[in-house]
């Protein structure tokens, strides 16, 4: 059964404390119950809204289809900036896809692409059934989010939230350290199976993880990377990903009350999965959304070009289907920042050759310039791939497809649109 712990609080280095923070005293920590491999059995309400999420996610997934090679990269980079609003940072996707691509930005950036990178590699490594999830696996994880902390679970106390620096004015107090392997193995055991409706299991396991907080930092960024990983283990998505985060970044009151209900005594167990069932049919309604708007871009964008070679009367306009500058326009959605050496080695071609098609779809306007502070050509980009991106996380925290006259509590600011209709994004 679940319970509490009482704890004593005595800093042994106390300098860089507060008064209140260096003061002694007991605290409580949370120790969950263990998981086991079974999904438990629910009210009538939350069990409908498993079920009605679960046909939502296979209808998007459905929908979408072969699509959602090339829309994952981008989605995930949506997720993982709502993961960095939850988490009290900022970035826009643009900064997001430079720093990734050219290694390097600010902090923030670093941090959010660090999340980005753990994601695919969750979804690509413990997504497998076949093979069982792991501490290890999990461990890994947790430490491309987070490089710079050793690897492994955590040795010490930590807490969540708070005035100060302390566990005892903490608003959440996980389980002691010497808890923390039994319960992230038995965890591990339950992300592993695959019986029973992949929502609540993917809400459970995140739940259960959060509850845990078995690392000194990343725990949030990791715990929203393990939902795409049950829900491709159950077979939920097979084509895409859905970036539940941007739902939960949208209410972050809203989703801290549903991880309290799940640790209450008793555990209000159907008041989360009921929220989290929620989220996930609004962000699969903005992934839909988000493939059916990249594909009228890439139309767009195709149609621009021609009409840009006939106007300056460079033959064919419509270039031949293997040409370097078409297979450019094809990946714009899951590469929408390019250099020069990344077109040449992506598409196996001179670097003359990617310099003529990278200007030149430039010229079309069909790329943007960007440069560092002193004037130097860095990169070019899918300025309107990239405001889509931004379209779609603003949509999941108003709750609702169009954002124009809503304005989100949190995140950036949306899109500027131009007279003309289309998307010029704020960076």
């Amino acid at each position: 059964m679940p319970h509490y712990v009482d704890l004593l609080w005595n800093p042994e280095d106390a300098a860089h404390l507060g008064r209140k923070d260096r003061a002694p005293g007991h605290y409580r920590a949370y120790v969950p119950d263990a998981l086991g491999t079974q999904v438990p059995e629910l009210g009538r309400e939350a069990q409908q809204a498993a079920e009605d999420a679960l046909a939502v996610l296979a209808r998007a997934d459905e929908r979408i289809g072969a699509r959602g090679g090339y829309l994952n990269h981008l989605l995930i980079r949506s997720e993982s900036i709502s993961s960095s609003w939850i988490e009290g940072n900022s970035v826009t996707p643009k900064k997001l896809a430079i720093a990734e691509l050219l290694q390097q930005g600010t902090r923030v950036a670093v941090d959010v692409v660090a999340n980005v990178r753990a994601t695919e590699e969750a979804i690509a490594e413990l997504a497998d059934r076949d093979r069982a999830v792991t501490v290890a696996d999990i461990e890994r994880v947790q430490h491309i989010i987070e490089p710079a902390l050793e690897v492994g679970l955590r040795t010490e106390q930590n807490w969540v939230g708070g005035p100060g620096w302390s566990p005892l004015r903490a608003d959440f107090v996980p389980p002691p350290e010497t808890e923390v392997p039994r319960l992230v193995d038995d965890l591990c055991r339950f992300v592993s199976a695959t019986a029973g409706n992949p929502i609540v299991r993917a809400a459970i396991a995140h739940a259960q993880f959060e509850t845990i907080h078995p690392f000194i930092d990343g725990n949030g960024r990791t715990g929203r990377a393990l939902i795409h990983t049950v829900l491709r283990r159950t077979d939920a998505l097979r084509n895409t990903l859905i970036p539940i985060s941007t739902v939960f970044a949208g209410n972050k009151d809203a989703y801290l009350e549903g991880l309290t209900a799940f640790r209450a005594e008793p555990s209000r167990l159907d008041d989360w999965i009921i929220g989290f069932a929620h989220a996930a049919e609004l962000a699969a309604a903005n992934t839909v959304r988000l493939s059916v708007d990249i594909g009228a871009l890439d139309q767009t964008v195709r149609e621009e070009l021609s009409h840009y070679r006939k106007q300056h009367e460079i033959s064919p306009a419509i270039p031949r289907s293997d040409a370097v500058i078409l297979r450019i326009l094809d990946t714009l959605a899951s590469e929408p920042v390019l250099t020069i050496d990344t077109v040449a080695a992506r598409h196996r071609v001179s670097t003359a050759a990617a310099y003529r098609a990278l200007v030149q779809l430039a010229d079309a306007g069909i790329l943007g310039r960007d440069k560092d502070q002193k004037g130097r050509l860095i990169c070019w980009s899918a300025d309107r791939h990239l405001a889509l991106v931004s379209l779609t996380e603003r949509s999941s925290r108003v709750g609702a497809g169009d954002t124009g006259r809503g304005k989100p509590r949190l995140g950036p600011p949306a899109p500027a649109i131009d007279q003309m209709g289309a998307l010029r994004p704020r960076d």
